[in-house]
């Protein structure tokens, strides 16, 4: 057996690769990472600009947690 990988974002590249693998009778398993859901994007682009803006807590060791979340 061997493997073979494919690089492509292109949906129409995939369903080509998918058509001529059924025609050859060729089992394959897809596989690779997931876009990321819409919402948790936009919440870390928001913290990203939190950052850049200053917007941050910075935390000292010895210091409760708890004090710091309850002051903001």
């Amino acid at each position: 057996m061997a493997t073979l990988i494919i690089n492509t974002e292109s949906q129409e590249v995939i369903e080509a690769v998918k058509s001529l693998l059924k025609k050859f009778n060729v089992s394959y398993n897809i596989s690779g990472e997931k876009a990321y859901d819409p919402e948790f994007v936009k919440k870390i682009k928001l913290s990203e600009k939190q950052i850049d803006e200053g917007k941050v807590v910075t935390y000292e060791p010895g210091t409760d947690i708890w004090d710091i979340l309850n002051t903001k």
